[in-house]
């Protein structure tokens, strides 16, 4: 990422306005850098840190309609003088209707192109890192979008390295964002190569912003996720579904489903950008996180379940998989009476 301003500079964020944009990821990143600019100022009266933000169309239009339906109007032109572009969330129902709305966006494809060769960082939050795939400028970078989008993703974008775990990926002068929350990671990130990382640092507290989030796994729930339709996806899902509690070999997999291990493995890399054991993992950690949320049972009573019968390693598997202990999920996530 080109942004490497010191303290005592001026930083320029604009916010590219679309039709059906999610306000939040405007409003969020407009005053997590107000908020951090009022800060800079209480530090250091007099001082010279100028952190502002534009919100502006690649149209010409005036305004835009929100998710909301709220209109958002008094849109600026296109500036010059940008340090970053942030491409809010557009608010969708499924990843074919996301993608049905990004193919209408050719004009604010067309800007974000000039505008990269131009030397601007180009971010995009939430769904627009679709935007930002669309117009070919992630291909061959690693990038990051809402985990319950990773699989339209890889189908749409297959020359874009995803990895949808992480929350903020910075990659070839170019920035991504998981879900709408994680524009706050993001900012922070802006915040502190701008001001420095004790403004970044004191702006998280002011906004009760948790700084140590890197990974979106916590929060990954598999019912959610966007699955491949297939007859090969379906048979192997049904399998796992019923037998996950028992020990599962690739071989046994494939047999199963009536293929060979190694057209397995592709379909797997193609349509879960994992392989088959990796997919099982993934699948025994979502029915620990589960277990851990909405029983009592014991962590080695879980771990039975999941098809595991040594409890340390899937601990350790866990962990990998969430970034949090067994124990802290629980304390997090557990369903609560009223």
């Amino acid at each position: 990422m080109s942004v490497t301003k010191l303290p005592g500079q001026h930083f320029r964020l604009g916010i590219l306005a679309i039709d059906g944009c999610m306000l939040s990821s405007i409003a969020s990143a407009s005053d997590s850098l107000r908020v951090a600019q009022k800060l800079a100022e209480i530090r250091h009266p007099g001082g010279t840190l100028r952190l502002e933000s534009v919100v502006f169309g690649a149209r010409g239009q005036n305004e835009v309609s929100t998710s909301t339906g709220l209109t958002l109007s008094g849109l600026a032109a296109p500036p010059d003088d940008l340090d970053v572009i942030l491409l809010p969330g557009i608010m969708h129902g499924s990843p074919q209707e996301l993608i049905e709305r990004i193919k209408q966006l050719q004009p604010e494809i067309d800007l974000l192109r000039a505008q990269h060769l131009r030397g601007v960082t180009i971010a995009g939050s939430c769904s627009g890192s679709f935007l930002l795939a669309e117009s070919g400028l992630l291909d061959g970078h690693r990038a990051t979008c809402s985990w319950w989008l990773a699989t339209a993703f890889r189908q749409r974008y297959p020359a874009v390295n995803l990895d949808a775990e992480a929350m903020v990926v910075e990659d070839g002068g170019m920035m991504t964002a998981g879900g709408a929350s994680a524009i706050q990671a993001f900012m922070l990130k802006l915040i502190a190569r701008a001001g420095g990382n004790e403004l970044a640092q004191q702006t998280a507290r002011m906004l009760l912003i948790d700084p140590e989030r890197q990974s979106q796994s916590p929060y990954v729930t598999q019912a959610l996720m966007e699955r491949p339709r297939n007859s090969l996806s379906e048979k192997a899902e049904q399998f796992l579904k019923h037998e996950l509690h028992h020990e599962i070999s690739v071989s046994g997999l494939a047999e199963h489903c009536g293929t060979s291990e190694r057209s397995l493995l592709r379909h797997f890399r193609a349509h879960h950008g994992v392989t088959p054991l990796e997919h099982i993992q993934h699948l025994r950690v979502e029915r620990a996180k589960a277990l851990l949320e909405s029983t009592h049972l014991s962590f080695d009573e879980i771990v039975e379940r999941c098809g595991y019968s040594d409890s340390a390693s899937f601990r350790k598997l866990f962990k990998r998989a969430t970034a949090m202990t067994p124990g802290d999920y629980r304390e997090r996530y557990r369903l609560r009476p009223h």
